[in-house]
């Protein structure tokens, strides 16, 4: 991923944190801060028993307001289904990157046309993202490859976002712009 497309994009919003830092809930909240409706893009998979239950509570905590779009790969079209006026949550940009990385997608054809998507939109758009560079360096070279990757995705999606906000134990620390 290269910076040719870090530009700038005001109505983004990028909410990043660690596992269970309330990063979702605060995205929630600050789309929900607009009329309905809103739009939240999925990016999980249910492959497992586990993340069938994490979606579904997830789901439940939305409540009515909300269209759930599911995008696992094709992240740029989901978006472009959504109105340019419509506050869209895109949750999460982490997994998203896995996804892509596990199917041999290109990686910077995937950001190009993301932030295609993104110039298009007039209404608020809120990414979340795990930050995961703080832990322990992953034993495999995959992991190794993956934790750089979305070093890299965060810093881009930092660099267009308009307001940058860091999740810890549940509070909201506004990072950009700085306070």
């Amino acid at each position: 991923m290269t910076d040719k497309h870090a530009t700038g994009h005001g109505a983004l919003t990028l909410v990043l944190g660690g596992a269970r830092s309330g990063k979702s809930d605060h995205a929630l909240k600050l789309a929900m801060a607009a009329a309905p409706p809103w739009v939240f893009v999925a990016t999980a998979e249910p492959l497992d028993a586990e993340m069938q239950d994490r979606i579904r509570h997830h789901k439940e905590i939305r409540g009515e307001g909300w269209v759930t779009m599911e995008a696992p790969i094709d992240l740029a079209g989901a978006m472009e289904q959504v109105p340019v006026d419509t506050v869209m949550v895109i949750d999460c940009f982490t997994l998203w990157l896995s996804n892509l990385m596990l199917g041999g997608c290109n990686i910077d054809h995937e950001i190009g046309r993301f932030d295609e998507a993104l110039r298009a939109r007039s209404a608020s758009t809120i990414a979340v993202a795990n930050e995961v560079g703080l832990g322990i360096v992953p034993e495999t070279p995959l992991g190794r490859a993956f934790r750089d990757q979305a070093g890299v995705l965060n810093r881009y999606l930092a660099a267009i976002a308009g307001k940058v906000i860091l999740m810890v134990a549940g509070l909201p620390l506004t990072i950009k712009p700085a306070q």
